[in-house]
């Protein structure tokens, strides 16, 4: 597939968004067609920098919505769906499950059912690649001294959320096994980085902080997580793209297991120490009393865990490495850090979702 026309759904979200800005640089003469509904998660002015391009096209859609797929698919003759849209936060899908089940197994469902009407049904099999985004959540939880989470690992999902990402794996892998459709599929770790919802954890705490609110820690915080930096996500869905085996499945991670407590008692020091080395921060945020006195960390609260509380994720990229020569590159520090400056830098675009 020398050129490809890509329909990218839930662009307008956070692993979408950045997914756009390294496709449109990376590869300037592919078309891209993006499908997003805009829920709360989601965010137009995302987007506002792909308008120039004459290969950006953006609708305002559901994946839900079969006929609409299935003409876009037609219309721009797409050969290339990268499926970001989901619903994704494990708090909602507690309580509020239906989006998920709406979301994530029908919308999954819609948009094979929409390709392999174009793709394959006809008598024909036009060149195509559906690849899926998914999470190591459907593995669930492990133990302190397990083995990290590889491709044969068991499913085992915990939450409505996880659960409803492993139905739409199932799907993806029963379109290829039943239909022949040209399908890959990625399962990452916790993802973090620069347009990120402030719902998840690492924005969350960093806006918190600077409005001066209480920062809640489920338990003891020792729930433990493999981070993986959007970039080198995007990165890995690129070698995915290129170089994956069809029907395969590529578990993608950061190499950087953490803890909550630590992951939020390590920002509280960067906030802390931004605002040392940038007098001008107390002006611009006043509210964040704790930042400015150096002790935010002062604001952090243990409160009961959550239902069905996974223990620990983590990722083992062997079978990336070997077969796509993907490994990590922005080491979780450096990430951490660089997001943590965004979200200061970019008051305009998370104030208005608190």
């Amino acid at each position: 597939m020398n050129t490809r026309i890509l329909l990218i759904t839930g662009g307008a979200g956070f692993i979408g968004t950045n997914f756009i800005r390294y496709w449109l640089h990376t590869y300037p003469k592919d078309k891209l067609i993006v499908l997003d509904s805009i829920s709360y998660a989601s965010n137009i002015k995302n987007l506002e920098f792909a308008k120039s391009s004459p290969n950006f096209s953006f609708i305002q859609g559901s994946i839900n919505n079969t006929v609409l797929v299935k003409s876009l698919i037609e219309q721009h003759s797409v050969n290339t769906i990268v499926h970001f849209a989901a619903e994704s936060h494990v708090d909602r899908s507690i309580s509020s499950p239906d989006p998920f089940i709406e979301t994530n197994i029908v919308g999954t469902y819609s948009l094979l059912k929409a390709a392999k009407a174009v793709w394959l049904d006809g008598n024909h099999c036009l060149p195509h690649h559906f690849h899926h985004i998914s999470t190591d959540e459907v593995f669930g939880s492990l133990a302190d001294t397990s083995r990290p989470f590889n491709e044969q690992s068991r499913y085992a999902p915990n939450s409505i959320y996880s659960a409803s990402k492993a139905a739409s794996d199932h799907l993806i892998r029963a379109f290829h096994q039943t239909y022949g459709m040209k399908v890959t599929t990625s399962n990452t770790s916790n993802n973090f980085g620069p347009y990120q919802f402030p719902e998840k954890l690492i924005p969350s705490v960093i806006t918190k902080l600077l409005n001066n609110q209480s920062l809640p820690i489920y338990g003891d915080g020792q729930q433990t997580r493999d981070w993986l930096h959007v970039a080198d996500h995007v990165y890995a869905t690129d070698l995915i793209l290129n170089k994956g085996s069809i029907g395969e499945t590529y578990t993608i991670g950061g190499n950087s297991e953490k803890t909550n407590i630590y992951i939020v008692e390590t920002i509280c020091k960067l906030v802390d120490q931004a605002f040392q080395q940038n007098p001008m921060l107390s002006q611009q945020y006043p509210k964040a009393r704790s930042a400015i006195s150096g002790s935010s960390a002062d604001l952090i609260a243990h409160v009961v865990d959550r239902l069905g509380h996974d223990k620990r994720y983590a990722i083992d990229n062997t079978k990336a490495q070997i077969e796509l020569g993907y490994a990590p590159k922005i080491a979780f520090d450096e990430g951490l850090k660089e997001t943590v400056d965004w979200y200061i830098n970019n008051p305009h675009w998370w104030s208005k979702p608190l």
